[in-house]
């Protein structure tokens, strides 16, 4: 498996399109709020993230955020993938101000290892993930157009990989997959709201 290759330019253009049609289709729905966000603990792993987040009735909406991180750190250490996690959100007040409830899925893939964090430090596993949990979260409005949220999740992942030493070309050791259940999200993220 390598997923340095699973970003393609096909891959990347469905994903622009994607955005540009939910974006340009969003503003013909009557009442329909449409934000950007970013989430700041991505950012502070380097991953490069944006979301999108599209009010679908008075207290309901759709985000779907996308991450990437291409980087090799130095001695082999990276913490390279892609993900996916679209998550139906329900709001107690009104969309995109307060309490919300989420239910979200997840893909990715992934090639890490050389990190202390999460015993990734032995090893190097490059694979892909799929799952579902529930999240909550809390949006704070600072002013017409930014808003602040936190939010957490737990749920289910099925982790496939194949497991190598930490040298760069090593002979793989075996292939693995694993059920993982415990926390699946987190974010603090900064909202633009375009609508």
């Amino acid at each position: 498996m390598k997923t340095e290759n699973c970003i393609t330019v096909g891959w990347i253009k469905k994903t622009v399109v994607a955005f540009a049609m939910l974006t340009f289709f969003s503003p013909f729905t009557k009442s329909q709020d449409v934000a950007l966000k970013s989430n700041l603990l991505y950012d502070a792993t380097t991953t490069l993230n944006l979301g999108l987040e599209i009010g679908l009735a008075p207290k309901w909406t759709l985000e779907l955020p996308v991450n990437y991180n291409p980087w090799e750190f130095s001695k082999n250490r990276k913490l390279k993938h892609w993900a996916i996690q679209p998550e139906a959100r329900y709001w107690f007040c009104q969309r995109f101000m307060g309490h919300f409830m989420g239910l979200h899925a997840h893909v990715a893939g992934y090639n890490v290892g050389g990190l202390k964090m999460f015993g990734l430090n032995e090893n190097r596993y490059e694979g892909y993930l799929y799952g579902a949990g529930i999240s909550y979260g809390y949006q704070w409005i600072l002013n017409k157009r930014w808003s602040i949220e936190a939010t957490v999740g737990v749920g289910y992942a099925y982790l496939d990989h194949a497991k190598y030493p930490c040298e760069k070309c090593a002979e793989k050791i075996g292939d693995f997959t694993k059920n993982y259940f415990g926390p699946t999200k987190a974010g603090i993220s900064l909202i633009y709201i375009i609508k």
